[in-house]
């Protein structure tokens, strides 16, 4: 009787235990959702499913053989207008290249870039395309960015580019053709610079021709104009001719003096005396060429000074702009920035992604947090509600 009645205690044992789980899960529901369900998830993809990613690091930096040089060149005195130093800007932009699409684009020309994340071996959440997403372009440009970073170094303005991969040979790859892209582009932006420089120095050169051509066309005519060749040569001429002209007058006058003392009835003083006064009207007419009426050489002279200035500043400007011409063309047949690698693309032999455990905690902490928010939020509402 004894033995019959401790048989149905120890079978009923099961539906007990389970009975009581049963309560104690659903007691806690919310805890196993929110908390151990996804922690449960995040151990058995980090610790079982995910991939190995392989990371190869890169580090570059744009430098200018000759600073004092290049300081001359359009392309610096375009940096010099940013605040940014020699090569800092390049390095900006070679960054934002690396980030754009013409960067996947062009390294799609060399690689299969979207075959290399779509292997089967790649977990389905990892590889691309992801989940619910679709095969496009657009979409591999996104995924990209996420698989290459690339960001300057504050402390040694040095470019620093990582890509991850799922195998080391795909992050060698990827990051060694990156950088010859790279150098490509700082390439491009030479011969870019160099050719607007030369462009720039031959409009200039242009200009400087015609102006020098319109102030030699117009100092002609007013040359032709004026009847002013050189007006300190004939300046000098007409005051020769009229210091001549005074000599002869002072002479004559002399002579007349002296034969008017002796014998002033000569018959010859009425024509010594109109001898001095045509040299004096040919004296008044030789000053009256260089001073005293709007047809003089002094009045004349203003104009032709700005004719002659005019000349001569423009032969000095095309002087310039030919120098700067040759400049350009010199600067141009020689690299003025260039690539410079700091650390060689490394090909890994150990993945260091993802973090499995860092995962993992990661998740088991930031589920615990939102539980605890959410179950003080409930609390506070609860305690704060009106009693019917």
């Amino acid at each position: 009787m004894t033995n019959d009645q401790a048989y149905p205690q120890e079978a009923d044992a099961g539906p007990v235990l389970a009975r009581g789980l049963s309560r104690k899960i659903m007691r806690h529901r919310w805890f196993m959702l929110f908390v151990v369900l996804p922690s449960l998830l995040a151990t058995i993809y980090y610790g079982f499913i995910a991939s190995d990613i392989y990371v190869s690091e890169a580090r570059f930096v744009i430098k200018s053989p000759s600073r004092q040089q290049s300081q001359t060149s359009s392309f610096a005195n375009l940096i010099q207008t940013t605040g940014l130093s020699e090569g800092q800007q390049q390095t900006h932009e070679v960054i934002d290249y690396l980030r754009s699409r013409d960067a996947l684009a062009d390294l799609s020309r060399r690689i299969d870039v979207k075959a290399r994340f779509m292997a089967s071996e790649i977990d389905p959440l990892s590889r691309f395309p992801a989940p619910l997403r679709e095969n496009s372009f657009e979409n591999l440009h996104k995924y990209f960015n996420k698989m290459v970073d690339v960001h300057l170094d504050h402390d040694t303005s040095n470019a620093v580019m990582t890509v991850k991969a799922f195998n080391p040979d795909d992050a060698y790859i990827l990051n060694e053709y990156l950088l010859q892209l790279s150098e490509q582009l700082v390439n491009r932006l030479n011969g870019r610079a160099n050719r607007q420089a030369i462009v720039e120095a031959e409009k200039r050169v242009a200009i400087a021709e015609d102006r020098v051509r319109a102030a030699r066309i117009n100092f002609g005519q007013y040359r032709n104009s004026s009847e002013l060749l050189d007006p300190q040569q004939q300046a000098k001429g007409v005051l020769e001719i009229s210091s001549g002209l005074e000599a002869q007058r002072a002479a004559l006058q002399a002579q007349i003096a002296t034969i008017a003392r002796i014998t002033p009835s000569n018959p010859s003083l009425p024509a010594l005396r109109q001898q001095v006064a045509a040299i004096s009207a040919q004296i008044a007419a030789q000053n009256l060429q260089v001073v005293g009426s709007n047809s003089g050489i002094a009045s004349k002279l203003s104009g032709y000074e700005a004719n002659a200035v005019e000349q001569e500043f423009a032969t000095q400007m095309l002087t310039t702009a030919s120098a700067s011409l040759e400049r350009a063309r010199a600067d141009a047949q020689r690299q003025q920035f260039y690539l410079e690698r700091i650390v060689q693309p490394d090909k890994p032999d150990q993945a260091i992604l993802p973090a499995r455990l860092k995962q993992i905690l990661t998740v088991i902490g930031v589920s615990l947090c939102l539980y605890l928010v959410g179950w003080m939020l409930i609390v506070g509402i609860l305690e704060h509600a009106p009693e019917d």
